[in-house]
C-alpha cells in the first residue's frame, strides 16, 4: 500500500499495530534537523511480512518530491559492493586477500606509499589490510599538503574536479604521514583507522586483475546475478530508466560535482536494490560458496575516537569491508539496542541488517554534514522495531 501527501510518500506492507505511523513520525522529526532537505528510510523484515518505506522533502532544488523509488548517492555503502567483488575474485582464484597488493598493482604506483622510519611498507600491505582498514594508510580525501587544502575541502569550496588512482597515491606519497605500520595479520586485535585510500586501491586491483572498469565488473559479478537494475556508477546509465537522482547537499548548497562523484567510485541506488543486495550478501547468496560471508565478517576490530567529518570512530567495529554497530550497555543500560551490520556513508546514508530481529534497514539524507545521523537515527528505529519483532 502507498499513499502521498504533498512531498510526503509512504509505502508500507502489512500493518503492525501502528508501527508505520511511529516510524513515519521519526522520519518527520529527522527532517527537522538543520540542513536536511530530504530523507528516505526503509525497513523490511527477513520473512517480508513487514515492509515500510517513508520519503520526505524535495529530492532536488526544483521541488521534485523525494519518493520511495528515488535513486540516491549511497556514498561509502559502496564499500560493501567493492568488498563483495573482491571476495568473489578471491573465490575464483584470481586474487587472494592474503597476498600483498604489490602482486596486483604496478610497482611504480605503490612505491613509497607507506614509509615509516626509512622503511617502505607498501610491499607488505595485503588486500586483507586494505579491506579491514588496518594498513595504516591515511585517507587521501582528508590529507592536507602543506599550505594547501584537503581534497575534501577543495571539492566543497572550489567545485567539481576529477582524479585518478595515480593522483590519490601521489597525494599520500608526497605528504607521507602514515598512521601506523601495517598490522600483523595474525594479531587477535588490530589497530584500525578508516581510510578511503584503502578502497581506492581495492578498486584499482579489481580493474587491473579483470581488465575492466569497476562498473563493468559490478555489472557482471553483482548487478546481473542479483537483478540490481537501479544501481549504477555516476557517469553511467542504469539498466532501467529511473527518476532523477536525489541531489547531495553541503549544508544548504546543492552540489553539482559529477566528476568528483565518479572519482570517489561510489554508487547510486534505491532502497529496493539495497535490500536485494543486502539480503544476498548476509545470506551468502552473493558468493559461490555461502561460507565466504563468514570470512568477510570474521574479524572485528574497533575504531578509536575520531574527529573526522567523514570517517567513523568508536564504538563502531569493522571486519573486512563491513561495519558493526553496537551501543555499549553502559550507555543504554535500560533499553538495549540490538547489533546491526552493514555500512554507512558520509552523506548520512545507511544499509544495515539486524541479526537478532532479522530486519533490514536502509536510508539516506544526502547531506555531507550528516555522517553521524545514521548512528543517531537507526537506534531510534531499532527501539521501535525491538518492541514488535522480539
Amino acid at each position: 500500500m502507498s499513499f502521498g501527501d504533498g512531498n510526503k510518500q509512504v509505502e508500507s506492507g502489512t500493518k503492525s499495530g501502528g508501527l508505520e505511523e511511529r516510524l513515519q513520525a521519526l522520519l518527520e522529526n529527522l527532517m527537522r534537523k538543520k540542513h536536511i532537505k530530504h530523507a528516505i528510510a526503509a525497513v523490511e523484515s527477513g520473512d517480508r511480512s513487514f515492509r515500510w518505506i517513508g520519503a520526505e522533502g524535495d529530492a532536488n532544488p526544483d521541488g521534485t518530491p523525494m519518493e520511495a523509488d528515488t535513486p540516491f548517492w549511497i556514498a561509502s555503502i559502496t564499500k560493501l559492493f567493492i568488498a563483495a567483488a573482491i571476495f568473489k575474485l578471491h573465490e575464483q582464484k584470481h586474487i587472494s586477500i592474503n597476498n600483498p597488493m604489490a602482486e596486483y598493482l604496478p610497482g611504480d604506483l605503490i612505491e613509497g606509499l607507506h614509509r615509516m622510519n626509512d622503511v617502505d611498507y607498501a610491499n607488505k600491505i595485503t588486500l586483507r589490510h586494505l579491506l579491514g582498514h588496518s594498513s595504516g594508510l591515511p585517507d587521501y580525501i582528508e590529507i592536507r599538503p602543506k599550505g594547501e587544502k584537503s581534497l575534501f575541502d577543495r571539492v566543497l569550496e572550489e567545485g567539481d574536479r576529477a582524479w585518478t588512482i595515480e593522483d590519490v597515491v601521489e597525494v599520500v606519497r608526497r605528504v607521507n604521514t602514515p598512521l601506523f605500520a601495517p598490522q600483523p595479520l595474525d594479531a587477535e586485535k588490530k589497530k584500525i583507522r578508516y581510510s578511503d585510500t584503502n578502497f581506492q586501491l581495492l578498486i584499482a586491483i579489481i580493474e587491473n586483475v579483470t581488465g575492466n572498469p569497476i562498473h563493468t565488473v559490478f555489472e557482471e559479478l553483482l548487478y546481473k546475478p542479483l537483478g540490481l537494475e537501479e544501481t549504477f556508477l555516476p557517469g553511467t546509465s542504469p539498466a532501467t530508466p529511473l527518476k532523477p537522482a536525489a541531489t547531495v547537499y553541503y549544508q544548504d548548497k546543492p552540489l553539482n560535482i559529477p566528476e568528483a562523484m565518479r572519482s570517489f567510485g561510489d554508487l547510486y541506488s534505491t532502497v529496493n536494490n539495497l535490500f536485494t543486495f543486502m539480503r544476498a550478501l548476509v545470506s551468502g547468496e552473493v558468493f559461490d560458496d555461502p561460507d565466504t560471508i563468514n570470512l568477510m565478517r570474521g574479524e572485528w576490530n574497533q575504531f578509536g575516537f575520531s574527529i573526522s567529518p567523514i570517517g567513523p570512530g568508536w564504538p563502531i567495529e569493522y571486519s573486512l569491508g563491513i561495519m558493526r554497530f553496537r551501543i555499549p550497555r553502559i550507555i543504554s543500560p535500560f533499553r538495549p539496542v540490538p547489533e546491526i551490520i552493514g555500512h554507512t556513508g558520509a552523506t548520512g546514508s545507511w544499509l544495515f541488517y539486524c541479526p537478532p530481529l532479522d530486519i533490514y534497514l536502509a536510508g539516506d539524507v544526502s547531506q555531507i554534514t550528516a555522517g553521524p545521523v545514521p548512528f543517531q537515527f537507526v537506534p531510534k528505529m531499532l527501539g521501535l522495531l525491538n518492541t514488535h519483532f522480539r
